[in-house]
């Protein structure tokens, strides 16, 4: 069986009269111009050649194809364009089957939309996320979905850019079938309709849909854009396929996407793209190989802890959990299977998976079981004191090779460092709330922190599906010391006149989720009291201070779990309250402030501003590596919309 070569990514050899066209673009099968080509020459081959009945067309590798070549972005555009190719691939005149070995993403999903049939391994997974990219479906993905799914599951689909797996993918038609061997089954599916009249996915009637759902779905997709142009874009171009012909909505579909592709948002994202490949390549690591992992200890099995034990459970790895006493053990066993319980309720777990991770679990008071442990994650009270002492302990305990991570959020990880035997083996881990669902970690790289350690605990986080960013040693690292930096500038203004609901206000039409004051009712203001009070002996007293939060917390208004905060919640609703109001105002007045107007520009200006001018500082002492690592931690752990391009891009006058 001798190889044809159509382009240097894309190769080709019959198979029972049957073109199997392969994709050979490594590291995804990028639709790039030479595998565009090699696609349209080999469909070209395949037609002249009377012997050949069929096309299969797959991917090498795990990938079927990844989507669109990003780095084409923004440069002129070399022939054929991706909607040629597919305008090729379904017009082709001998059936032509997708057999999808792994992910049909964006492009690739659309390279299989086009096809006659559509066989998936049992590996496949279907998607286009091109919304988080700033983007819609540019080949013709808004205009063929809808014809095999439906209107309401492809505003789903493509207005949130969710990804679907076989046996999803199959139950809404969009591809004929499972199976192990899925080119064989592709190949031969391809044999079998080279009789019959061929279903161009194009010219296939939309099904009626109910007005309410599509309404309902329209409104769920929008309704999480908060502000992005892509989504509703999305879902326009969708409802249009039922409305005008193939050729003016796809015409309309290329435009926009088009004009999408060049904006603001867009560059913003791929920013946030290319940044998540930056992050955690650290220079003093390359050639070093990180050390195995098997056993996983964490030492207190709270909220954190739980968290973090279910993440690690979830990805394979056995676990010990350590407790002070059974009873506290029991519990924390029991926190941790509820959690792994709402994940499958929630459809992201199996509940044989489930199953699997309390077989690999054990919550013990002993801690003498960590000496099995190859990594220990302490989880305890947020106090010097404490943890020092516990890294102390665990020295007689685990083995000289295991890894001890801190999960501290402001505490300074070198002096546990250096109060242990190995200074060396100890790093910090600093997980986000809730940590089974929260992806970014900040792993901190001490100042004694050997090289093969960091490199360890990096390939544990991305094992955990996280984004981990390094960060250096410092108060609050990186994503705690700008956001200090945003709440001071914050309270500044509502001194000086703004109101907590002003705030928030501009900074949810910005994008944010939640702003600032409501932000700080949810977690809790008496964690930020007990560290300001700590800090109160040294804190510089020419240094502007407001004390409005410190007087919230006195009057013992802890935020959400008092019913009240910067805001009243007795009503189980969120509401401006007058007693806030007046006790702002009488701060004023203690400091002969003249209350003044803000606009909402004028707040997130000063507030992006106060974040980019600590985040200078940040890289001036060294602390983060690059501006972007700064840009995700904001993103990834704060709230600060993806689409704007964090702190640091925003700063550059780019959104």
């Amino acid at each position: 069986m001798s190889t044809i070569r159509f382009s240097e990514s894309v190769s080709g050899s019959i198979r029972g009269g049957v073109l199997v066209v392969t994709i050979d673009n490594a590291p995804v099968n990028a639709t790039s111009a030479h595998v565009r080509q090699g696609l349209v020459k080999a469909l070209e081959h395949a037609t002249a050649l009377g012997t050949v009945t069929g096309i299969v067309i797959t991917g090498a590798g795990h990938t079927f194809v990844g989507g669109a070549d990003i780095k084409e972005f923004g440069k002129p555009p070399v022939e054929p364009t991706l909607p040629e190719v597919m305008e090729r691939i379904e017009n082709c005149g001998k059936p032509v089957v997708a057999a999808v070995n792994g992910a049909a993403l964006g492009g690739g999903c659309e390279i299989a939309l086009a096809c006659h049939g559509r066989i998936a391994g049992e590996a496949a997974s279907f998607g286009m996320p091109e919304v988080k990219l700033g983007i819609v479906p540019g080949a013709g993905g808004t205009q063929r979905l809808p014809r095999l799914v439906g209107i309401v599951a492809a505003i789903d689909l493509i207005g949130s850019g969710r990804t679907v797996k076989p046996a999803e993918a199959l139950k809404l038609g969009l591809i004929d079938g499972i199976a192990a061997d899925h080119l064989s089954t592709a190949i031969a599916l391809a044999r079998g309709m080279a009789a019959d009249p061929l279903r161009r996915t194009g010219g296939i009637q939309i099904a009626g849909a109910d007005a309410a759902a599509v309404e309902i779905a329209t409104k769920k997709v929008l309704a999480k854009a908060r502000g992005q142009a892509a989504p509703a874009e999305a879902v326009r171009l969708v409802r249009k396929a039922s409305e005008a012909s193939l050729e003016d909505a796809l015409a309309d579909e290329r435009a926009t996407f088009m004009r999408l592709r060049d904006s603001r948002e867009a560059a913003a994202l791929r920013h946030v793209f290319f940044a998540e490949r930056q992050a955690g390549k650290v220079g003093k690591l390359d050639g070093v190989a990180p050390r195995k992992l098997e056993t996983i200890g964490i030492v207190g099995t709270g909220l954190m802890g739980a968290g973090i034990a279910v993440a690690a459970l979830t990805a394979g790895c056995r676990l010990v959990g350590v407790e002070q006493t059974e009873d506290a053990a029991a519990k924390g066993r029991e926190r941790i299977s509820e959690t792994l319980d709402k994940a499958v309720q929630s459809g992201r777990l199996a509940d044989a998976t489930r199953n699997e991770c309390l077989a690999r679990l054990d919550v013990t008071s002993e801690i003498s079981r960590l000496a099995t442990a190859d990594l220990v994650i302490e989880a305890v009270f947020d106090d010097l004191a404490v943890k020092t002492e516990l890294f102390q302990r665990l020295d007689g305990i685990v083995r000289p090779d295991a890894i001890l991570a801190t999960n501290t959020s402001y505490l300074n990880p070198d002096e546990i460092a250096a109060a242990t035997a190995h200074p060396g083996r100890v790093v910090g881990l600093h997980f986000f709330s809730p940590a089974n669902i929260m992806r970014l970690v900040e792993v901190v790289d001490c100042k004694a922190t050997l090289p093969d350690v960091l490199a360890t605990v990096l390939a544990f986080a991305r094992k955990l599906g996280k984004l981990p960013v390094v960060c250096g040693v410092t108060e609050g690292f990186i994503g705690n010391r700008i956001f200090s930096a945003y709440r001071r500038e914050a309270e500044f203004m509502v001194e000086d006149g703004a109101s907590p609901a002003d705030v928030d206000a501009a900074l949810e039409a910005y994008g944010f989720p939640m702003g600032i004051f409501t932000v700080y009712d949810m977690a809790g203001l008496e964690i930020a009291w007990a560290r300001r009070k700590r800090q109160a002996a040294t804190r510089d007293p020419n240094a502007r201070y407001v004390e409005i939060a410190d007087k919230l917390c006195e009057a013992g208004r802890f935020g959400r779990k008092t019913g009240k905060g910067w805001y009243d919640y007795s009503s189980g609703e969120k509401a401006v309250d007058p007693e806030v109001a007046a006790l702002i105002a009488e701060a004023r007045t203690a400091k002969g402030i003249v209350p003044r107007g803000f606009t909402p520009e004028e707040i997130v200006r000063r507030l992006l501003r106060a974040m980019a001018e600590e985040g200078k500082a940040l890289l001036d002492e060294g602390i983060a590596a690059r501006s972007s690592d700064i840009d995700l931690v904001m993103i990834n752990g704060y709230g600060f919309p993806a689409h704007k391009g964090g702190p640091m891009f925003a700063a550059e006058g780019n959104a």
